[in-house]
């Protein structure tokens, strides 16, 4: 039994009796309904199954939510921490900030929620391995050469055909014994009972199906789910892009000294120097050895010669720049520069002597001054030019992210330095140092310079050199990495190797990133000294600095780090000496590492020495001339900036390291007066300091109060504990003036203060001072600035990156740090799980009063003064609670900054309260007891509020309010999974009610519906949303007093009946109980009905999100691995029962998938009294059929359409994506919910409904159908632009803008969102133009095992439906819409795979109910037929194997209910003509094996040996292999229309017998040409069919206005007379199975003519469409029709309209005689056609046309085209070859037709003559003089008129006239004149016709023309008195001609302007000359003809010489 009943047995599970009662008080869908009280349920309804599947679905999982506490990353060996053990509070902070573990709340199952659904585009890939292949039919098309060879064959086995006109008998039966059937089914001819049947089809159809329906239906194409929340980054320390430098070698032209560099960047723009330096040095150890005496060992750390530098902001002013400077020398920079710049390298040789001198001086500096350095050189590299040189990667501008709050976009501004080439780089030439031009400044002018084309610096001489060094981008992780402060980075193998140097960045501008590490380091920099008013000497001057911790020389601290080629540390550094200079300026760096903990005594200490360069007796070398120093710490806090101090000339005496030097020490000498003469800068790197007044007065009052040190000092001012008070919460409030980029730099610190003070209010002097309302006011203001200034710094929500990170790792409840060994360095980790197993770390298990000193590390562990006592004792507030309450009293600014920023507090509480529950073991209490009932309402309070903001502010501050509405979502689905359930649904409720109380007064509710859809959507994305809809409830309604119907309201009202039971139909619709107990679901499939309510206003654009939610839900529990197990898949399924009849509501709406098929569009707005026209009347059918040919009808929908309830509303249709979607979420609902609780809910289905249902499922086979590889490849092919779907764009119109969030998503991703469009757009997106093969297969097989997938599930649902018919035994009326949906499926494109279960499911519904097919749906019978037998034809076997089986059934069927299938026999044979005749790759071979197959199953069918039904069987497939046998030829003629056409026509004519046939052949012709674009010729086949019909139908019925047969349409066509029924042979069509086609009724007569005026129309030849409506107006008229006779008129007038208009503009065809010659054509042979073309078809196009076809088919060197017109002569025609004549002719008429044939149409219609002439002399040239000019003229006509069924018709008859030269003559005069004549009486007269005309008339150079042709033959009176009347006539043309030249001279004259008068004078001229010349010529009179006339008998035998007449048979 099913699991199903299994629960309803054992109803006592659930401990509620059942109650027929129902709600008596029902909530209509817009309010939300009272939710269940789940804690209460779960404990009122224990289930009493203790394990199983289905028991998890019961409650949360036990280890739901964990803390955890993970060490965080450490990116060096030994962590940076200071060396000193004993710390001031703040650093210790600090640097436990910097190192404690992270403290983690994790949802352990949160991924499984919909926001990580594996469905979604990048994971799907995944979860579709391993698919089998599915075999489509579609795929599977032969390839060309195999195909080919058939066709070969064929062309030779068909020649027996030709023998008698429709093949041999004998030979026919031949080929088919002799092919092999396909193999037989098992048992098919065996009685199984049904019930057995239908058993082994489900099992076969449920046996390996694929398990996850929505991992073959690709993801709604969305941006980010909305209810994605990522992890957050884990804070780390900032690097710009890294880009590392290796310095390979330098080399000068001499090497005489050792030399130094150093390498920094600058950023010429910002005027900044951008990273601390790099020294390296590159000397020979020989050139080391020079220095010895003056430089201790080297460390390895300064050894480096390669560096990674980082820049946070690549522009393209970043310049490196390398300086030089070697060891001091006398003589100024360019003295010692000069060596260099004139020595080669080359000359070395000749210029030893002085080399050598020089080397040896070298020598003795180095030895003296070995410790001081001068400036040498140097120079620059425009990085970027590098960087864009070695060729980025990407060389289109791309946008680049840097993740620091700024966002450069490209173009000249940034530069990407992630992806260039790497490059070498030769730095040639140096510039040298001028010493006077020493500073920054004038390097930024330099540098600037540089850029420019025409350098200054060009123009100096250069110090040549090679410097080479690489330039890359700096791997992820390289080894042997040192930090600035030389510690060593992970993965550092081996100390002894020489290390690569990080470099220090000092970004151009702030960079926003949190401190995460300890660093602490000082920069100083000398910059300029004056000692110009300094007596004595002091010239050569460097500075000495030190870093001291008190006064005594040896206080020196070695904490300066070396530069290169020098221990780490020393305890002093000198500046480099500008020779002889008073005033030098300094460009050093002086980097120190500072002590964690500074005193007063700590300073930077200045001595200026003298250098004696020269060796003189008794001078020192170096001389002290002056000190000053700056004392490190002021007023407590670190002093750096700009200094210009005054320098002492005397050491400073005792005590001076607290003072600055500006104080005037009495007794002091000073230089210059005690002015300022020393500038220097001192910058820190540090993240202990600061360096901000009012964050360090904020920390500093905090850590007074831990110390309890009074009086605090700060600044100037001395604090006592009694104002302390006020001066803190002053020093909160002033949070604000501080600058952004030290409160971002200290952020983790700052938040943990504040919470600190909400938590642990101070006690200050015995009183508890509450700081909660200042603390959250700060952090709302801290927050909201760094929203504001961060922009580009926040996910798609909103929610600044830094905040996510600090809640989700840094947060955590102040007094519950995880105790370890030393405060926050090492120690375990601490995790633990909400199990209650879980062991905890003794630490950790709390008294709650002690909690303070246990925990804190900051507080010592007794109480210590009174007031920790009172402290202690008083404990301290949870923080969730105080926030909840400060929240909720707040109001005005704060409230609003609160509400900006909402989620931050949220999380906040949030981790809070799980940190609460975790400390106080209350992770597994019942929900219920968790949290106290004030705090409780306080968060029911803030909901409310914030929900009312959301309401009444939503169209003010739009972004604002949808962050806000986000935020609430996903706070309340955190308090799902940690606070009482129902509570939370409760405040989902509040908020609720709150939207809807608001919708009722919105003029357009779009906006505010969809932010409650976004907030629904967030709280249905919990990973436990199936368990909080209580899926094992069943529904039972609760009591209620008055039993009343429940769905009076509800929405799918119609689905229940008063007597069902009613328990089933609560849970089919959404009814209270529903609603009530599936809570969410309940929601969401509210949501649904409400917005997808045809009737909702205004909320069209909301279809596709709403659809996207539940799409995205189900496609999320289909892939959640607790859910696979079916019966649990069955549970989660019966959450979305309602959903099957909300659909069927929508089936209207739904977009149309079949219209691909009957390829007619329709528009999206669709009115119902469309519908209802177009089921009343056949003609959509019908057009539709003439189009597929097919014998059935297919309705743009199927026809219980009609049942929409209010008829004449407007429907706007679904997007084609929106209707997939919900239709794929249909098919999982019937894929998995329980099949037992379907077939009870279709048993109380109305027959209406059912129908509906049946209509949904046949949308889905068209919506489902599998596209086939060449689709893909199609796509493919084009380079596949995203086409936007207008109905994206009208969305986004609807919903007024992009909504605030998406804008978020886009500045956050930089592209914007996606548009709806055709489903593979997809993937296309994705793929580049060269999508590899692979692809294209993937696509094709996901798609496949979608179809297939989505058709079985149909299949399934159908079976349920039958299968509730033979239950009930009634609604039989249903089994035609499920036929209708079988036969729909097996016309799509389908898998062998689902056909085979499809042929099961239909033979078993045809053998339950045979009378079905046979008496009621007998056009369904047909249909099924044409499907059958299209199947039979199918290349693959299993396929063909299954349909030869279901066909013979169905004969077998048939004969045994009526002794003879007749019905079947038609039905097939059109089925089979119909089939021949329009499918293009149909193989008879394929299909002569199933007919082979059907003998040999009547051979084996021992039941009915004794029958007839043998022999007929046996009959009707000789039959039908004849038919066959024709198509084999009309194959062989597939690419020749005209013979196709030829052959079709036979095969119809061969039907003259058979009206059905004949019919459907006609069809098929029609069929051809419509493809071909001759709507004339369809029209006429179209004609041919609506006489046949008439034909028959005036036999049948005698109705006077039905037209009387074929008689009545000669208007029409005078072909149409071959139609008529009058010969012998004719079948009465009483006869079963004769004209039982749908077409001969009345209404397929109407439809047939309908066509046939709309072909007509297509043409142009609109009189046509009168003479059609002719008949048919009486028709209508006798049904009253006024409706379709308004269309008619309406059309009529159309028609009329365009003769008008078009009248002198219309073209019908050209004609063109075209005769065969040569035995290659066959039945060809010496025929001649004419053939019509499309108008303006030149003789070349339709001779390369021909020439090219049969070229192809015989060999291009075998046809040849006759060029001339005349007559062939076969004998001296080459064998061999095929000639082809090809003639343009026109239409001939004689003068008595003319008078009828009066418009354009009137000469182009009915034509059956035609004409062509050939000009021929008598010696057999073509043309010669005048007088020997003969002409023939050849008059051809046709067996048929045109325009006829076919385009070529035989000529059947052929005349030809000869005339004379004179007659010639004749002609072209008559010819002439009437030009003449119509040029003159044109109207609107053509001056330029004219002009032309005349001019060839009487123009001289043309004056030989008709003057010559007069002097020919009329100078003479001939000597032949036949000629005579000739010459009479042509004496007569040529007076008509002098006539109407006159006319058209005065005509002329009266048109010109006075610019043509002497043009005009011109032609009178050549006229009157002409005339002159004709006149003797004209006036002879011949006497002879105006005596008695000659004998008329002699003159016509005299004729009969010239013409000589042709007839053909």
């Amino acid at each position: 039994i099913s699991p199903w009943d299994s629960l309803r047995g054992k109803s006592r599970l659930f401990c509620i009796p059942e109650r027929r009662h129902f709600h008596g008080d029902s909530v209509p869908l817009t309010e939300a309904v009272d939710p269940v009280d789940l804690e209460d349920y779960l404990i009122t309804h224990p289930l009493a199954m203790e394990s199983g599947p289905l028991r998890d679905l019961l409650e949360f999982p036990p280890d739901d939510i964990e803390v955890v506490y993970s060490p965080r990353e450490c990116r060096t060996l030994v962590s940076a921490v200071p060396e000193e053990s004993e710390m001031d509070p703040h650093v210790r902070d600090c640097v436990r900030s910097y190192t404690e573990d992270w403290a983690i709340v994790n949802r352990k199952y949160h991924k499984l929620g919909t926001g990580f659904n594996p469905n979604t585009l990048d994971k799907q890939k995944e979860r579709q391995k391993g698919l089998p292949k599915q075999i489509f039919e579609s795929d599977e098309a032969p390839d060309g050469n195999s195909y080919q060879d058939e066709q070969d064959d064929l062309k030779r086995r068909s020649m027996s055909i030709d023998d008698t006109p429709r093949g041999s008998w004998a030979c026919s039966i031949f080929d088919l014994k002799n092919s092999l059937p396909d193999a037989l089914l098992p048992n098919l001819l065996d009685r199984t009972p049904n019930e057995e049947i239908d058993h082994q089809n489900d099992d076969q159809r449920k046996s390996n199906r694929h398990k996850e329906l929505f991992a073959l239906h690709p993801a709604p194409d969305e941006e980010e789910p909305i209810e994605r929340l990522c992890v957050p980054e884990v804070p780390k320390e900032h690097f710009g892009q890294r880009l590392l430098v290796k310095c390979l070698s330098l080399k000068f032209e001499i090497e005489i000294e050792p030399i130094f560099a150093s390498l920094a960047l600058y950023d010429v723009k910002e005027k900044k120097k951008i990273s601390e330096n790099f020294y390296f040095d590159l000397n020979s150890e020989q050139m080391k050895g020079m220095l010895r005496p003056h430089v201790p060992p080297a460390a390895i750390t300064t050894l480096a010669r390669s560096a990674i530098f980082s820049i946070t902001y690549p522009s393209q002013d970043v310049f490196l720049v390398i300086k030089l400077e070697k060891v001091l020398q006398q003589g100024d920079i360019g003295e010692c520069a000069e060596p260099y710049m004139i020595f080669k390298e080359a000359d070395a040789a000749k210029n030893k002597e002085k080399l050598e001198k020089l080397k040896s001086q070298a020598e003795q500096f180095c030895q003296r001054l070995g410790k001081y350095r001068m400036p040498f050189a140097w120079t620059a590299i425009h990085l970027m030019n590098i960087v864009s040189s070695a060729g980025s990667l990407e060389r289109d501008s791309t946008e680049v992210e840097i993740g620091t709050g700024e966002r450069t976009t490209s173009g000249d501004e940034t530069c990407n330095l992630t992806s260039f080439r790497p490059a070498t780089l030769t730095v040639t030439n140096f510039f040298k140092q001028e010493g006077d031009r020493l500073s920054d400044e004038d390097l930024y002018k330099f540098l600037a310079d540089m850029r420019r084309p025409s350098s200054v610096l060009r123009r100096l001489r250069p110090i040549t050199a090679q410097l080479k060094i690489d330039i890359s981008p700096a791997p992820e992780n390289p080894h042997y990495c040192l930090t600035p402060e030389l510690l060593q980075v992970k993965l550092y193998p081996d100390s002894r190797v020489r290390p690569t140097r990080e470099i220090l960045e000092f970004p151009a501008r702030d960079v926003y990133i949190p401190n995460t590490t300890y660093r602490n380091l000082l920069y100083v920099y000398p910059q300029s000294l004056n000692f110009a008013n300094r007596q004595g000497s002091a010239r050569n001057i460097t500075v000495k600095v030190q870093f001291m911790y008190g006064e005594d020389p040896s206080n020196a601290m070695p904490v300066i780090f070396g530069k290169s080629s020098c221990p780490e540390f020393s305890k002093e550094a000198y500046t480099a000496v500008v020779y002889h200079n008073r005033s030098p300026d300094f460009h050093e760096e002086i980097k120190i590492k500072l002590p964690a903990t500074l005193t007063d005594h700590h300073h930077l200490l200045f001595t200026f020495y003298h250098v004696s360069c020269q060796q003189k007796q008794n001078t020192p070398l170096e001389t002290p001339v002056g000190y000053t120093w700056i004392p490190m710490l002021q007023n407590g806090r670190l002093k750096t900036g700009q200094f210009c101090l005054p320098v002492s000339l005397e050491k400073p005496p005792q005590a001076y390291s607290v003072l600055s030097p500006e104080v005037p020490l009495p007794g002091m000498k000073w230089v210059d007066n005690h002015k300022g003469v020393f500038n220097v800068e001192v910058v820190a790197v540090s993240s202990i300091h600061t360096q901000d007044p009012y964050l360090d007065k904020f920390f500093a009052l905090v850590h007074a109060l831990d110390e309890h040190m009074f009086p605090v000092r700060i600044g100037d001012m001395r604090i006592m504990e009694n104002n302390l008070e006020n001066e803190l919460k002053s020093s909160i409030s002033a949070l604000n003036s501080s600058q952004l980029e030290p409160v971002v730099r200290f952020l983790h610190l700052l938040l943990d203060k504040l919470i600190l003070l909400v938590v642990r209010p101070p006690v200050i002097a015995g009183q508890i001072v509450n700081l909660g309302q200042a603390s959250f006011e700060a952090m709302a203001s801290i927050i909201n600035r760094l929203h504001k200034n961060l922009e580009g710094n926040q996910d798609q929500h909103g929610r600044n990156n830094l905040l996510t990170s600090y809640i989700y790792y840094v947060f955590r409840l102040p007094n519950t740090y995880p105790n370890s060994p030393s405060p926050g360095l090492g120690g375990s980790v601490h995790y633990a799980t909400m199990a209650r197993s879980a062991v905890r770390p003794a630490s950790l298990n709390l008294n709650r009063s002690r909690s303070l000193s246990n925990s804190n590390p900051d507080i010592s562990g007794t109480p210590t003064s009174p007031d920790d006592e009172v402290r202690s004792i008083i404990g301290s507030k949870l923080f969730h609670e105080e926030l909840a309450l400060q929240w909720v009293v707040c109001s005005g600014s704060v409230r609003e900054a609160a509400l900006q920023q909402a989620w931050f507090f949220f999380e906040l509480m949030v981790k809070s309260m799980v940190h609460h529950l975790y400390f106080a073991d209350k992770l597994d209490a019942p929900r219920k007891n968790r949290f106290p009932e004030r705090f409780m309402d306080d968060i029911a309070a803030l909901v409310s509020t914030i929900a009312n903001d959301i309401v009444s502010r939503f169209q003010k501050d739009t972004e604002m309010i949808e962050r806000l509405n986000i935020s609430l979502a996903f706070f309340l689905n955190d308090l799902l999974s940690i606070m009482d359930r129902g509570f939370v649904f409760s405040l989902i409720k509040a908020c609720y009610k709150q939207v809807s109380s608001k919708l009722y007064s919105l003029p357009n509710p779009s906006i505010l519906v969809s932010l409650r859809l976004d907030f629904l959507r967030i709280i249905c994305s919990h990973e436990h949303y199936v368990t909080l809809n209580l899926p094992c409830s069943l529904l039972t309604p609760p009591a209620s007093p008055s039993p009343s119907v429940s769905s009076a309201t509800s929405q799918s009202s119609g689905f229940s009946t008063n007597v069902q039971d009613q328990k089933i139909a609560n849970m089919f619709e959404l009814s209270v109980p529903f609603r009530q107990q599936h809570y969410l679901a309940g929601l969401v499939l509210t949501e649904l009905a409400v917005i997808l309510d045809p009737d909702a206003e205004g909320l069209f654009g909301l279809h596709k999100k709403v659809i996207n939610m539940v799409h995205n839900l189900q496609s999320s529990h289909d892939s959640d691995p607790r859910y696979s197990d079916p019966q649990v898949k069955a549970r989660v399924a019966m959450l979305y029962l309602p959903l099957i009849g909300v659909i069927m509501e929508t089936v209207p709406q739904l977009y149309d998938f079949t219209e691909t098929h009957n390829q007619r569009g329709r528009p999206s707005c669709v009115t119902i009294d469309d519908y209802e026209s177009e089921g009343g009347s056949m003609i959509s059918q019908t057009v539709a059929m003439a189009i597929a040919g097919t014998s059935v009808p297919q309705l743009t929908r199927p026809s219980s359409f009609l049942l929409t309830s209010t008829t004449g509303r407007q429907h706007s249709t679904f997007s084609a994506e929106s209707s997939r979607s919900l239709l794929i979420c249909l098919l999982w609902v019937l894929r998995n919910a329980d099949e037992s609780v379907l077939q009870k809910w279709f048993t109380d289905l109305s027959v209406l409904q059912l129908n509906r249902l049946l209509d949904l499922l046949y949308l889905c086979v068209s919506c489902f159908e599998y596209k086939g590889k060449k689709v893909f490849e199609r796509m493919n092919s084009l380079t596949f632009k995203k086409s936007k779907d207008m109905r994206a764009k009208l969305e986004e119109a609807i919903l007024g803008s992009i909504g605030a969030r998406q804008e978020m998503v886009r500045r956050s991703r930089g592209a914007f969102g996606s548009q709806e469009n055709l489903r593979w757009r997809k993937d296309m997106t994705h793929w580049r133009q060269n999508t590899e093969k692979a692809e294209i297969e993937h696509e094709a097989l996901i798609d496949g095992n979608l179809a297939t997938e989505a058709n079985l599930i149909i299949l399934d649902t159908l079976e349920i439906v039958v299968q509730t018919v033979s239950v009930t035994e009634s609604k039989e009326s249903i089994l035609g819409g499920v036929l209708k949906v079988l036969l729909h499926s097996m016309a799509c494109n389908q898998s062998a795979l689902y056909l085979q279960h499809c042929f099961a499911t239909q033979r078993a519904l045809v053998s339950k109910f045979p009378e079905l097919l046979f008496e009621e749906e007998t056009e369904q019978c047909a249909d099924l037929c044409l499907r059958l037998l299209r199947h039979c034809s199918s290349s693959i076997s299993t396929i063909r194997s299954h349909a030869s089986a279901s066909l013979y059934l169905l004969m077998r069927q048939n004969f045994e209910i009526g002794n003879n299938f007749a019905r079947v026999k038609m039905q097939v044979t059109m089925s089979l003509s119909s089939l021949v005749g329009t499918s293009q790759n149909f193989n008879e071979e394929f299909l002569r094996r199933s007919l082979k197959t059907i003998l040999t199953y009547a051979e084996e069918d021992l039941e009915l040996r004794e029958t007839t039904f043998p022999d007929q069987v046996q009959d009707l497939v000789f039959n039908l292999h004849m038919i066959l046998s024709d198509t084999v030829k009309m194959k062989e003629h597939q690419e020749d229309p005209e013979m196709l056409i030829d052959l079709m026509y036979r095969i119809a004519k061969g039907y003259q017998t058979s009206p059905d046939l004949r019919l459907t052949w006609l069809q098929n012709m029609a069929g051809k040409h419509s493809e071909r674009s001759n709507h004339a010729e369809s029209a006429q086949c179209l004609v041919h069919s609506a006489a046949l019909v008439a034909e028959y139908l005036s036999m049948l019925e005698d109705r006077k206005y039905l037209p009387v047969g074929c008689v009545t349409f000669q208007n029409i066509s005078s072909n149409v007379l071959e139609e008529s029924a009058v010969s012998d042979d004719v079948v009465s069509p009483d006869e079963e199975g004769i004209c039982s086609g749908k077409y001969f009724t009345e209404a397929g007569l109407v439809g047939l003519l309908e066509q046939a005026a709309a072909s007509f129309s297509m043409a142009g030849m609109y009189e046509a469409v009168n003479e059609v409506y002719k008949v048919l107006i009486p028709i209508h008229e006798a049904n009253r029709d006024a409706k379709k006779l308004s269309t008619i008129h309406g059309k009529l007038q159309e028609a009329f309209s365009k003769i008008v208009h078009q009248d002198g503009k219309r073209m019908f065809g050209t004609y063109f005689r075209v005769g065969f010659y040569g035995t290659k054509f066959g039945d060809l042979d010496e025929q001649e056609f004419v053939y019509k073309e499309p108008a303006i078809t030149k003789l070349a196009e339709i001779s390369h046309r021909l020439e090219g076809f049969y070229g192809e088919r015989f060999g291009e060197d075998v046809v040849e085209v006759i060029k001339d017109s005349n007559p062939v002569d076969k004998c001296k025609l080459d064998p061999n070859k095929a000639y082809i004549q090809i003639t343009y002719v026109e239409p001939y008429f004689d003068t008595y037709e003319m008078k009828d044939r009066i418009t354009y149409f009137d000469k182009n219609y009915n034509l059956r003559r035609f004409m062509y002439c050939t000009p021929f002399t008598l010696d057999g040239r073509a043309h010669g003089e005048l007088h020997e000019q003969f002409k023939r003229k050849t008059i051809l006509t046709t067996s048929h008129a045109f325009p006829y069924i076919k385009t070529r018709i035989n000529v059947s008859h052929k005349e030809e006239i000869i005339l004379t030269p004179i007659e010639v003559a004749i002609e072209d005069m008559q010819k002439k004149t009437q030009e003449l004549a119509f040029a003159t009486h044109q109207d609107p007269a053509d001056p330029k016709m004219l002009q032309m005309v005349l001019q060839g008339s009487v123009g001289t150079t043309v004056n030989q023309g008709p003057l010559e042709v007069a002097q020919v033959f009329l100078s003479e009176i001939p000597n032949d008195p036949k000629l005579f009347r000739h010459h009479n006539k042509l004496r007569l043309c040529f007076k008509d001609f002098t006539k109407r030249c006159e006319d058209a001279l005065r005509k002329n004259k009266s048109l010109i302007g006075p610019d043509q008068k002497e043009y005009q004078r011109e032609l009178e001229r050549n006229y009157h000359r002409l005339k002159e010349a004709l006149q003797p010529l004209i006036n002879r009179k011949i006497p002879q003809l105006y005596k008695a006339v000659l004998p008329v008998a002699c003159h016509s035998v005299m004729r009969a010489d010239f013409n000589k007449c042709t007839y053909y048979d």
